[in-house]
């Protein structure tokens, strides 16, 4: 049911216009107020604060059919849920949960996950973002880049180092609102790919963070980064599953329509062997994908689980959109055919949540443990 609410939705509320808010880069404002009406937006979160209660492979069933259409909108489905819900409603404080988590939930606001830094990078040992403790709040100084909702969220999860001596257990995460003064947010990048998502730098200079918005006792920035991470790279296997088989779904249609030789393509052992081998491929990351989000429901971990699937998802949404244009032909370098787009929003999954080496070095870490 929820995954048939998903498809519907994207197949009416999603790919009208989907095509004109990648080439303007406009963010899907309208879709994005609906699908937390729908309770999209806090799919995890306990009914509590104002969450849907579901579970994580519930999450990446919507995720997978969002995605087969539009993943700038999938994106911030993913973010406002692995990330900044997750993060609030299981490490946050009770008045934090109140205050900030219950909106976010109920899709009334958006949130924003700020790790990345211009120098830094996902390494949060090496934040350049600082809070100086100064008794009842912290100064906030430093900037943040690639922040999925940049411009359009209303909280902000902030990781900066307050004690540099300390290293990874000198890091906080802090709570910050839009309109917090000295709190700017840059021009928004100009992308290659999930161009409708709003991603932008921002930047803190002296900006008063309240006491009560630090997130968990002092030092934990660095624990709450990982562990909130973990959660992240499941939504976004899900989010490149969905693109892999949206463009094998389209790419399919295709073959059994277009003729040469008297016969559809499909039927030529030249690109009958492209779908199968695209139809295995995306079997294989979704049984990952599904794994890693039902070891996350049975309380057991899923680190490895959720890295191999982040991997390996991500590399089949490019090998399988590549294959999806090549099978289109000269129609597929075109635009109304989706799956050039498809095939620029494919490459992302390979960056954000961690690259492709990070994912590497996580499995091979667990692995040889």
């Amino acid at each position: 049911m929820i995954q048939k609410a998903a498809r519907d939705f994207a197949q009416n509320e999603l790919k009208p216009g989907v095509i004109e808010r990648d080439e303007h880069q406009k963010f899907p404002a309208e879709q994005v107020k609906k699908l937390g009406e729908l309770g999209f937006l806090g799919m995890m979160v306990s009914e509590k604060y104002n969450g849907s209660g579901l579970d994580a492979l519930s999450y990446v069933l919507v995720m997978e059919e969002l995605s087969k259409i539009d993943a700038s909108a999938s994106v911030v489905v993913s973010v406002n849920n692995s990330l900044v819900c997750y993060g609030l409603e299981s490490y946050g404080s009770e008045f934090q949960k109140e205050k900030y988590l219950k909106p976010l939930a109920s899709g009334e606001k958006i949130g924003a996950f700020c790790l990345s830094e211009p120098e830094a990078g996902s390494d949060a040992t090496s934040q350049q973002t600082t809070a100086e403790d100064k008794g009842d709040y912290y100064l906030l100084n430093g900037t943040k880049n690639w922040i999925t909702n940049g411009g359009t969220a209303s909280t902000y999860l902030v990781i900066a180092q307050t004690d540099r001596a300390l290293k990874h257990r000198g890091i906080n995460a802090f709570i910050v609102e839009k309109g917090m003064e000295g709190f700017t947010i840059g021009p928004k990048e100009n992308k290659m790919g999930i161009r409708g998502s709003d991603t932008h730098s921002l930047m803190f200079n002296d900006v008063k963070v309240p006491k009560e918005n630090r997130i968990g006792e002092d030092g934990f920035g660095f624990k709450f980064a990982m562990k909130t991470l973990e959660g992240g790279r499941i939504g976004i296997a899900a989010q490149a599953l969905g693109i892999a088989a949206g463009a094998y779904e389209l790419a399919l249609e295709y073959s059994k329509q277009r003729k040469s030789f008297g016969k559809a393509i499909s039927e030529h052992q030249a690109i009958a062997f492209k779908l199968a081998d695209m139809a295995t491929t995306i079997e294989a990351a979704r049984l990952l994908v599904y794994k890693a989000a039902w070891l996350k429901d049975q309380g057991l971990p899923y680190t490895l689980a959720g890295s191999m699937a982040k991997l390996y998802a991500s590399k089949v949404a490019m090998d399988v959109t590549v294959e999806a244009v090549q099978i289109h032909g000269g129609y597929g370098f075109v635009k109304e055919y989706h799956v050039e787009r498809m095939m620029r929003d494919a490459k992302i999954t390979q960056i954000y949540e961690g690259t492709t080496e990070i994912q590497k070095m996580v499995i091979s870490r667990e692995i040889l443990k």
